[in-house]
Formats: structure tokens, C-alpha cells, sequence
């Protein structure tokens, strides 16, 4: 049955948990954040509900010293596309072509143990974990893993993916491993007993790979090389170094690390994103589950500051405090604040020390997107993965020099270390008596409006009443609060539009919002009650310009089963849309075409990657080109002209399933264990999508 045809039956099967994910993926890669409170308890109102009075039915502003209004930007697009008639292959009557760079059949929901492309295309593993990467590395073997052996093998549960080209065919790839699921990696783990081996095995695993890979012309295929000059493993263990205005902050000095300025290891790295000058920017977002008795913190200025991240009670589920002090924080609780930050990886420089950037705030960290505006100047794009946080943007001092000397790169890496800090408020244009919290459209047929940023920081100035500048960094959520903010569904990747500029966000999921009690409800940016599913965000800088202070937005996507009435596809017709739920990391080909990964689809499918385009007569017209292996998570696609890279996380990681009990086998297949892994995707002799 096509998912273009209009008559899906979804779920395929009831999820484990409310939003499509196993219990034991929640307990390890989050500390199980969708049971406890959200941690923003703060009263900031949505900015829509206090300007409506000022704003009439058509949304333009009789007060224009509250926001301005940003031209013809999103709200100059078409309002509605027009419903055409394409066949379940996207090709409209007598074999017209449907939206450049999307001429595919659509793939249907499944719960298949494998990658599912469209008619025509092939997949193949191009690394997995355990494989090798630096040299030395011994044959993966399951049963009889080291710590040292994993410090030269590929990470577990790899996340982001991104390519350095180094020149024809040819690519350093950098892939980030966000978090280890013990009970399946280890055969007989007692989960409140593990051994030291077992937590320094996670440790190594842990991380960030560099490896080079290179593209077989005759075969398609993405061929991984043990490179004895680039490949890199970086690990829990591994010296980073603090830059930016706080390096060296009494926040961030611990009894290890007296100066401030030194750090040992990234862990919870998310998404993240690729420098115009050749570096690699990772997100460290879910940090605070690392951690362990919090509870027992007794500095009355830590405890808030602490909460507002999520405080870790009690052992933490990996036991790592066991072994290594600076995870108990009820012993050294400025070790919490050294993590939550965007580190810089520079693989062009294999023996460089990776950085924090403390410049770009510390929040849960989804990932970091850089564009570079008309001035020169390089503006980074960053999403707060948590129920009712928030999106920001980082504006730099300095302007960008093109060029790959070692003079010109030195000072491209400087770029991140000083600037401006802003988050964003978000307006809509519609009374509030239209925005229900059902999903269904307000009268002017979309979810739209206006916002700005608000300056929180620049160099040693705060904007915020009540904070010192070295404050707004570390604590940047509490700062964010204080200027009231809008709160969000869960922001993750939020990336900038190659070809026509606008940026876009990914909005997972809040199933808190409009809960009964003291949560939320909705919004015209955040308009549906329960939101299981989540949705896309859209705007447009004033002007176009990156580092203006206000925007035009509206949603491009309500997500969830297109047969239902709180979705909204970009005004295209729902009869001929994939379905989609919880989108998570975006990417976007050469023409402009959005491609989306989803994690935890609550319709009971597997997770897959889907495309969009977002203008003209086919704006909406989304269309799923994979999906990844029962129990996985789609994470970190990159899509090229020849190739499309995906990162299959937690491959298997299902209820009632573990190392002993494996109920699922991709890659390897027969009776193997499941084993995150990147994969390629391409199509024989034609370019993606062509």
C-alpha cells in the first residue's frame, strides 16, 4: 500500500513507549526525561498572548516598537499549494516530472529489521561498531571487548555525521557517538553491579570518530580506510580545552581542574554541524543523566542552577561515579557545569586539542549550525532539546576570511570565541480564541507570525537584569527565562536553507503541553495539546539578513497521520503525503529540498528519512525515501548529489531485548548482535533523487 495513496492504517503496531521509544533507549540516552517534571518551571507568558491586544485579525503590528515587521519573508509565501495529481511513484499525468531532485517512489511505514529504499536504490553499511579506526585496531569481537581495543574501534550509538572533503572521492568523516546502551553490549550486565572494564569500555565508547572514507566510482559504495594520519578517536578521557569569555570561570574550576580551563572528555553529543572552514561543531545535549546525587548538593546557589538542567538523583544508571569522582556531585558540583556546551573538532588537525565554546551558552544542545551573513560575520543556529526550552543564535565579533592557509584557518577558529548571545521570542498573528490546542488552522489557513531576538550577552556585558555576563553563559537557561523566552516543543536541529536562506527547526515533541496543572498550553507556535508527533518551523531573517534582530516565521509542517485533522502538510493536498512523526535532524540537497530524520515514531513505524520541498507548487509535498532497522533511530543524514549518508542509532533496542535476548539483527543479519552503524544509500549511474 503507498503512502501517497491516502489510505494508510496507522499504528502498524502499538509503540513501547508513548512516543514510539523502547524504555531502555529512554533510560540510557536521556536518564528517562519524559517522566520527570520539565525542568523549565519558570512563568515567562508566550509573547503571542500578550501583544494580540495590539495586533489585528491580519497580524499587522499597530505597535511597531515591539516588533517589526519583516517585509515579505515567510509571510510574502504562497499561502496555500495547489493539490496535484501525482502517482504513488511522484510523477503527475503522462509521466511529468514531479519536484526536482525527489523523483522516487515513496517507501510505506514498516517494522522491517532492515534499511528500506525506494525502488532502484542500494544501501550498504560503511562502518559500524567495533570496526577499526586507528591502526592497531584488533577484529571487533563481542564476547571478548577491552577498553583498549574500543579506544581504537568506532563508538557505539552514533549520532551526527558529518563530511571534510580531503579531495576526490575522498572525505574525512566525523560522526558523533552520543550514548552507550550497556545491557546490549554486554552479555550477563548486571545493571546495578557493572565491572570497571565494562564503565571504561562506555568510556572509550563514548565520543567522536574521525575516519576517512572513500567512494568506490564502479560499486557506489562509501569504503571506510584506517588512515594513519587523520582517523581520530576522541572518548570520555580525552582533553578538551575551555575558550570563549568564561574559560577559567570560578563556575568551572574543580578540585581536578583548579584552572578552569581544562576538561576531560564530551559525552550526550547530539547533532551538530560543518564549519566553512573545515572544522566539525558536535552538541552536547543530554549530560546531567552522567551524573549522580545531586540530590545531596548542599550550596544553596548550586541547587537551582543545578535543577534547571535536571537534577540527577541518586546512582546514576551507568554507575560511573563508582570510578571516577568528578560524576558525584554531591563531592565536586562545578564538574555539571563543564558539560552542555558545543565542542570544535578539527580533523584536519588530528592532533589538535578539541574545544568548548562557552561563548554559545550552555544548554542541552541539540547541535550547531553556522551560516555566514552578508557582512562577513558567522551566525550560529542552536536548538535546546528539552520540553519548553528554547532556540538561539549566536552573532560573531569577527568576519569570515575565505581561504585555507594556516593563517586564515587559524583565525576562521577563532570566530565562535567572542560575539552575541540572543534567544528567540516568537509572536503570533492570530487571536488567541483560534489557537485551541486541536491543531486545526486559525482563519488565515496558517500557523504564522513575527518574533525577535533578544540579547542575552556580548563579551563581558550581560542584557539581563540580575545576571553578571559570566552568569548568562554558564547558566544561560535561568538567563533565557528571565527575558522571557518562548517556551518550545522540544527544539533540535535548526539549520539555515542553502538556496533560498530561510532557517528551520526541528520540533519533536511535548506531550506536557496544555497538560493539566501548571504546563503550558498552546500556541500558535506550539498549537496542538499532547504534541506526540511535533512539527517544522520556518522563518526568515529581516531582510534577509542573518544577523537581524527580528524574523517572520510560520510552520511548514504539523506532524503526525496525514488522514488526520490536526496535521497540515504546507497547504498540499494529505492524500498524497508520507506520514511523519517526531522529526529530529533536517538536511537539504542542492535544490533546496528539505530532508528530515525522525526519532521515536509514535504512528508505529520504523524511523525513516523523509523529503520535502519548501517552495513552490510542490511546497509540502513530503515524501519518505527510507526507513532504518526495527528499534533504530534515523540521526545525522547528510545528503550529496551521488549519495545520501544516515546514521542507524540503537538498531534493536526494543522491549524485552538485550545482549542475551537480541530481537533484531541488522547489519549483520542471522543470529548477530544488532550494532549501530552508518549507512550509504545511492542509485546506479544517476544522482539522489534523479
Amino acid at each position: 500500500m503507498s503512502p501517497t495513496d491516502g489510505r494508510i492504517s496507522l499504528p502498524l503496531l502499538p509503540p513501547n513507549h508513548p512516543l514510539g521509544r523502547s524504555a531502555v533507549t529512554c533510560q540510557y540516552r536521556c536518564a528517562n526525561a519524559c517522566s520527570h517534571e520539565a525542568p523549565n518551571p519558570s512563568d515567562n507568558a508566550y509573547f503571542g498572548d500578550v501583544v494580540r491586544s495590539i495586533v489585528n485579525r491580519r497580524g499587522m503590528l499597530k505597535a511597531g516598537a515591539v516588533l517589526a515587521v519583516t517585509g515579505a519573508g515567510v509571510a510574502g509565501l504562497a499561502g496555500t499549494a495547489a493539490a496535484h495529481d501525482l502517482g504513488p511513484d511522484g510523477r503527475g499525468h503522462g509521466g511529468s516530472r514531479g519536484p526536482k531532485g525527489l523523483d522516487f517512489k515513496a517507501v510505506a511505514p514498516n517494522r522491517e529489521d532492515r534499511i528500506v529504499t525506494p525502488d532502484g536504490y542500494h544501501n550498504a553499511v560503511v562502518i559500524r561498531w567495533g570496526d577499526a579506526v586507528l591502526p592497531g585496531a584488533p577484529a571487533f569481537d563481542f564476547d571478548k571487548q577491552t577498553a583498549a581495543a574500543q579506544a581504537k574501534q568506532f563508538g557505539y550509538n552514533n549520532d551526527f555525521c558529518g563530511l571534510v572533503p580531503l579531495g576526490h572521492d575522498a572525505y574525512l568523516m566525523g560522526s558523533n557517538h552520543e550514548y552507550t546502551t550497556e545491557s546490549f553490549m554486554f552479555k550477563g550486565y548486571a545493571v546495578a553491579n557493572p565491572t570497571e572494564e565494562q564503565v571504561r569500555i562506555g568510556w572509550a565508547a563514548h565520543g567522536f570518530s574521525v575516519v576517512r572514507v572513500e567512494r568506490e566510482r564502479r560499486s557506489g559504495k562509501l569504503v571506510p580506510r584506517v588512515d594513519r594520519k587523520y582517523n581520530r578517536r576522541i572518548t570520555v578521557t580525552t582533553p578538551f580545552e575551555f575558550v570563549g569569555p568564561v574559560a577559567g570561570s570560578k563556575f568551572l574550576r574543580t578540585n581536578a581542574d583548579p584552572s578552569g580551563r581544562k576538561v576531560l572528555g564530551t559525552f550526550g553529543n547530539c547533532a551538530g554541524g560543518v564549519t566553512p572552514w573545515g572544522t566539525i561543531l558536535s552538541g552536547e545535549e543530554n549530560f546531567n543523566g552522567y551524573f549522580a546525587n545531586g540530590e545531596k548538593v548542599t550550596d544553596a546557589a548550586a541547587v537551582p542552577r543545578i535543577a534547571r538542567y535536571g537534577t540527577p538523583k541518586g546512582e546514576s544508571v551507568r554507575k560511573w561515579e563508582r570510578f571516577d569522582p568528578r560524576f558525584d556531585l554531591a563531592k565536586d558540583p562545578n564538574e555539571f557545569n563543564r558539560h552542555g556546551w558545543v565542542v570544535e573538532i578539527d580533523p584536519l588537525e588530528p592532533t589538535s586539542t578539541p574545544v568548548k565554546h562557552t561563548a554559545l551558552g550552555r544548554f542541552k544542545h541539540e547541535g550547531a549550525t553556522i551560516q555566514v551573513a552578508r557582512d562577513g560575520r558567522v551566525v550560529c543556529y542552536m536548538g535546546d532539546d528539552e520540553r519548553f526550552d528554547y532556540i538561539y543564535k549566536f552573532v560573531s565579533k569577527d568576519r569570515y576570511r575565505p581561504g585555507n592557509s594556516p593563517s586564515t584557518r587559524a583565525h576562521n577558529k577563532k570566530l565562535l570565541t567572542e560575539g552575541t548571545l540572543y534567544v528567540a521570542q516568537f509572536t503570533g498573528d492570530s487571536p488567541a480564541a483560534e489557537i485551541d490546542g486541536t491543531g486545526k488552522l486559525p482563519a488565515d489557513g496558517q500557523f504564522d507570525g513575527t518574533g525577535k531576538w533578544i540579547k542575552l550577552v556580548s563579551g563581558d556585558r550581560s542584557f539581563v537584569e540580575g545576571f553578571t555576563a559570566e552568569e548568562v553563559y554558564v547558566f544561560t537557561r535561568l538567563a533565557a527565562d528571565k527575558v522571557g523566552a518562548t517556551k518550545m516543543d522540544r527544539p533540535e536541529d535548526v539549520q539555515p536553507n542553502p538556496v533560498n536562506g530561510r532557517i528551520y527547526a526541528a520540533l519533536t515533541n511535548n506531550t506536557d503541553r496544555g497538560k493539566v496543572g501548571a504546563k503550558e498550553g498552546p500556541t500558535e507556535i506550539n498549537p496542538r495539546n499532547g504534541n506526540k508527533h511535533g512539527h517544522v518551523l520556518e522563518w526568515e531573517e529581516s531582510r534577509g539578513d542573518h544577523t537581524a534582530t527580528t524574523f517572520s516565521w510560520r510552520l511548514l509542517l504539523v506532524c503526525g497521520d496525514p488522514n488526520s485533522a490536526d496535521t497540515y502538510f504546507g497547504g498540499y493536498d494529505k492524500t498524497q503525503v508520507s506520514p511523519i512523526s517526531c522529526p529530529d535532524n533536517v538536511a537539504f540537497d542542492r535544490f533546496g529540498n528539505l530532508w528530515i530524520a525522525t526519532d521515536g515514531n509514535a504512528l508505529g513505524s520504523n524511523d525513516g528519512l523523509f523529503a520535502v520541498p519548501v517552495d513552490g507548487r510542490y511546497r509540502g509535498y513530503l515524501k519518505q525515501f527510507l526507513t532504518v532497522p526495527v528499534g533504530a533511530e534515523t540521526c545525522g543524514p547528510v545528503v550529496e548529489d551521488d549519495f545520501v549518508l544516515v546514521s542507524v542509532q540503537h538498531p534493536g533496542e526494543l522491549d524485552g531485548a538485550s545482549a542475551d535476548n537480541p530481537l533484531a539483527h541488522w547489519p549483520d543479519g542471522g543470529t548477530a548482535q544488532p550494532r549501530p552503524a552508518v549507512a550509504v544509500i545511492w542509485k546506479s549511474g544517476c544522482r539522489v533523487g534523479e
